[in-house]
């Protein structure tokens, strides 16, 4: 019987989820349909709580202040209406559900930055011996 329910699952599972942690600022594209055009829209934000995993069922909750007003969105991960999702830049948190962001106003409402490899590391151009090494002018 589960392996049924796997097979069914696995349809609709995607397959490039980026490994979302609380702290994370994110952006989220989604496909909104009004009438018969389709558009997408972006929600940045700060992850405040990763549910149920990283399965079919697995949600993350994220928050922004819009016009001074918290503003919260729930996503689930797997749903065909999100286009993708970009990690800006991690947050130093010690807590799993970052509820507390919820009351709090002015710096104890920004959460310190952690290095983001990703974001710095570039590609290095490795150079042939000859470019490093300048030829030195024969004199006979």
């Amino acid at each position: 019987m589960t392996s049924k329910v796997e097979e069914f699952v696995k349809k609709y599972q995607k397959e490039n989820i980026p490994a979302i942690r609380p702290g994370d600022t994110v952006i989220i594209s989604q496909k909104i349909k009004e009438k018969d055009k389709e558009r997408i829209q972006d929600f940045e934000g700060i992850v405040i709580a990763h549910k149920h995993g990283r399965g079919i069922s697995g949600t993350i909750t994220v928050r922004k202040i819009i016009s001074g007003v918290g503003v919260e969105k729930v996503f689930p991960l797997h749903t065909p209406t999100i286009e993708k999702i970009q990690i800006l830049r991690h947050g130093k948190v010690r807590r799993a559900k970052l509820y507390f962001l919820r009351t709090a106003k002015g710096k104890k409402a920004r959460l310190k930055k952690t290095e983001f490899a990703a974001a710095i590391m570039e590609p290095v151009e490795e150079k042939t011996p000859q470019e490093v090494i300048p030829e030195t002018p024969k004199t006979e």
